[in-house]
């Protein structure tokens, strides 16, 4: 391929056809953005910064040897940089997130304004108690709520995710069955179609992990897992709905089968949002879940944080939740951090963390529950469900279902790459979208299917947002099984082309190195 005179090389576009190159190597809008160290250099600095007095270290050996390094630059081209950065990020602001598993729905407006009001936005963990009543108020409330939405009996508010929380109920269900003397029991039973991290927490907790497979509709055997229950299993950990997005139908028989059997039902409730205001877990016989309020109750989600996981319990573990807990007495909030013998906590097995959670996803999740009211809420289920429903019927004659004779789904579509061509796969499916303008739903996840793609629309999303997404991924689904060959490539029209993701995830580079200085050539 020729190069230009001003030293670019013309790239190729989908269809094979040269694109018209630019000097910068932006595309419009879409601009090439280099790292910060390259735009900037170490030898100069933005601003005039005076020379230090003198003064001794008292740092010793840990005192600095070399120059720091960092890049100098003015404040216009610092914004800029991080400007032109941040429109390279895909955002639920600018279209709908089809993650599955993972519930990227639109957080409302209203719920950050009342996170920011001061004496929320503001408040302090150590501050004294009677300086926080209204902050206490509203975790207690929302407290109040998540026990009555679950039907269950009790609620632990401090977990900070949602394997915090699981981490919080197994814990809490480790010190119940060595309260009654039954540590020999070291087994939880985990169904193929849980999350991941449940086993995960399991082993964390010091329990021995054995699956129990699915059956052929993506459900729990649960012949099986009745068959496995005897003296040395803890309990089983459940997701419902599950990560295929159907529904446990048989919870309550195996809730009634493990509790015969001396274990506890644990329930893994990332996937509430899809049952909220229409199924109340504890009616199914759950002794402890957790509720992700990013998914269900809209606080935000992503970028680490900040997660809130609180952890509902049934009566037979309340008494074993974690400290602290926020009461009410006699007209004012406490925040009940020691308890003693004979009180409804008397038995915990401790502190999850140092304080009592994440004041600003509390008062998001309650904003959310009382702008809703409780028909809202059930409609919230209602309208996830239907959204998931709607993208699996219309796209299940042009990818694999690989669960859609099993009936409905709940609040996710799942499908597969099984009807592709040969040579193409799901990560092309994922590749073409991005060129779509979309971000990729959750690929080879769950792992009970192969080449899975996982789409969750949520409750968000209207009709006309669906149909746009559901025709690009129509498109793409197309082209790979009429063997497209630029799948393969893409995506073309992102700020890069496709990265080699095994080999940056085994050998990142973590540290910029400026390169060696290239010799010009002789004339």
């Amino acid at each position: 391929m020729a190069i230009n005179q001003s030293g670019w090389r013309p790239e190729m576009s989908a269809k094979g056809g040269e694109t018209a190159p630019t000097f910068t190597g932006n595309k419009a809008l879409m601009l090439e953005e280099k790292l910060i160290f390259e735009i900037g250099s170490s030898e100069t600095t933005g601003v005039e910064v005076a020379e230090p007095v003198a003064a001794t270290s008292r740092l010793g050996d840990l005192a600095r040897t070399a120059p720091i390094g960092l890049p100098g630059l003015s404040e216009p081209e610092t914004v800029r940089h991080y400007t032109r950065l941040s429109r390279q990020n895909y955002a639920i602001d600018l279209g709908l997130f089809p993650l599955g598993s993972c519930t990227m729905k639109h957080n409302p407006r209203l719920n950050e304004k009342m996170a920011r009001l001061p004496g929320f936005a503001d408040v302090h963990p150590l501050q004294p108690i009677d300086t926080v009543q209204g902050a206490l108020g509203v975790i207690h409330q929302l407290a109040h709520w998540l026990v009555t939405l679950t039907g269950m009996h009790s609620v632990a508010m401090s977990p900070k995710a949602g394997a915090h929380g699981e981490l919080c109920g197994i814990l809490a269900i480790k010190a119940a069955l060595e309260a009654k003397g039954e540590g020999q029991r070291r087994i939880i039973l985990v169904p193929e179609s849980a999350h991941g991290t449940n086993p995960a927490t399991a082993a964390f907790a010091g329990f021995a992990v054995e699956d129990i497979p699915a059956t052929a509709d993506g459900r729990v055997d649960t012949d099986a897992l009745i068959a496995r229950l005897g003296p040395d299993v803890a309990g089983v950990m459940i997701t419902n709905p599950n990560t295929c997005g159907l529904f446990e139908r048989d919870l309550k028989t195996i809730s009634d089968a493990v509790h015969a059997a001396g274990g506890y039902v644990y329930c893994d409730g990332a996937n509430f949002n899809a049952i909220v205001g229409r199924v109340r877990p504890g009616d199914l016989g759950v002794d402890a879940m957790h509720i992700n309020l990013h998914k269900t109750f809209s606080t935000p989600h992503g970028g680490g944080g900040p997660g809130s996981g609180p952890v509902v319990f049934s009566e037979r573990l309340t008494a074993f939740a974690p400290l602290p807990f926020v009461e009410e007495q006699d007209g004012r909030y406490e925040l009940v951090e020691e308890e003693n013998a004979g009180e409804h906590h008397a038995q915990s097995f401790g502190r999850m963390v140092a304080f009592h959670g994440q004041m600003g996803m509390f008062t998001r999740a309650l904003t959310y529950i009382l702008s809703h009211g409780a028909d809202g809420l059930r409609q919230v289920a209602e309208d996830a469900v239907l959204n998931a429903n709607y993208v699996l019927r219309s796209l299940e004659d042009v990818l694999d279902a690989p669960f859609g004779k099993a009936g409905p789904c709940m609040h996710e579509a799942l499908f597969s790459d099984a009807n592709l061509a040969d040579g193409f796969s799901t990560l092309d499916v994922a590749k073409g979208l991005i060129d779509e303008g979309f971000h990729p739903m959750t690929v080879y996840f769950p792992l009970v299917v192969h080449g899975a793609m996982l789409v969750e629309p949520t409750e968000t999303e209207s009709k006309a947002a669906l149909d746009q997404f559901i025709g690009a991924l129509r498109s793409v689904a197309e082209r790979a099984k009429a063997g497209d060959a630029s799948l393969k490539s893409a995506p073309h029209f992102a700020p890069r082309a496709r990265l080699d993701e095994t080999l940056a995830a085994r050998k990142p580079k973590l540290v910029w190195k400026e390169p060696a200085p290239v010799a010009q050539a002789a004339e």
